[in-house]
């Protein structure tokens, strides 16, 4: 195998511990074969279409792949004693998932996270690794020396993309290792919601540095949502390589509350796309800080992410 480039280390900087931390990657073997080899390159659409990605989901339903959990957990160390036990009979709650997948979905234990209640500030939507701009525009990149991201790419719906042009944007990446369901950021209603077909690629750093359009043309769900103290928000999922489903939970036509649960992303990791109208708010500084330096922040579940402008 020919290695093109190096794969650099992912930093990240992590608010709960105060430390800019390295990231370990599952599968990292395989993201640099597929993205960062000559035969990679050649081989990519093999494995970044949907049908790859179902059937590798479909694996993880399997009971056999229960065996996965305890050696992923020890590997990654998962703290297991903050969710709930899975559906399995057992002594050792890593023993209790009936499968990766159930694994995979698990749920917080009730207080673990607590979403902030004040409305001037936007909850985090998601336990995940942030990067944030105050607007969208031909001058803000996503990775640096990486792809312009506009509202109408992303949306993939140029007429209702116009309510978020010039507003900002926030980019939650969910690593294999993270909490997989995602949250409403405050209260409100669904106005719209629709699919946007696409690929499946990995939405790792490393392959988004090499294949930049990652983003706009993944598989991505859409949802329109009017909140309370925000605005209107473009609330985008966005499918990746061994994403079984993206599940909705919530009824889109049934109002939601600041913290209730919108949906999850079955095995693999993913990402949360949020896009905001011109000037309603702002990612926290600590994220554009961090953006502005070419790195990621980790925030958990209901943290502040956002102010009110």
């Amino acid at each position: 195998m020919s290695i093109l480039h190096t794969a650099p280390e992912i930093r990240y900087f992590n608010r709960v511990s105060g430390n800019t931390e390295i990231e370990k990657v599952y599968g990292d073997w395989f993201i640099k074969f597929l993205y960062c080899s000559f035969a990679g390159q050649k081989l990519g659409g093999a494995f970044t279409n949907k049908f790859f990605s179902q059937a590798y989901g479909a694996f993880q339903d399997m009971p056999m792949s229960h065996s996965k959990v305890r050696p992923f957990i020890e590997k990654f160390n998962i703290p297991i004693d903050d969710y709930e036990a899975g559906s399995r009979p057992a002594q050792d709650i890593r023993d209790s998932y009936k499968s990766f997948n159930e694994f995979f979905i698990r749920k917080f234990k009730m207080g673990k996270r607590n979403f902030i209640s004040d409305n001037t500030k936007m909850a985090a939507f998601a336990e995940a690794r942030y990067v944030g701009f105050d607007a969208i525009d031909d001058k803000k990149l996503y990775p640096v020396k990486g792809q312009y991201l506009k509202a109408k790419d992303l949306v993939g719906n140029e007429q209702v993309a116009k309510i978020f042009e010039g507003g900002p944007l926030m980019i939650a990446r969910l690593c294999p290792v993270d909490y997989h369901r995602y949250h409403y950021p405050d209260n409100g209603n669904v106005l719209d919601n629709f699919r946007v077909p696409g690929a499946y690629d990995s939405v790792n750093p490393l392959a988004i540095k090499y294949k930049n359009q990652i983003f706009i043309k993944n598989e991505r769900h859409v949802s329109i949502l009017q909140t309370e103290n925000f605005g209107k928000l473009a609330y985008i999922e966005v499918g990746a390589i061994c994403v079984g489903k993206i599940v909705q939970s919530h009824r889109w036509n049934k109002p939601f509350v600041r913290g209730e649960e919108k949906g999850y992303f079955l095995f693999g990791g993913s990402t949360v796309i949020l896009l905001g109208e011109k000037g309603a708010w702002k990612p926290s500084e600590d994220i554009m800080a961090n953006t502005s330096k070419g790195i990621e922040t980790y925030l958990h579940l209901g943290q502040e992410v956002a102010t009110k402008t």
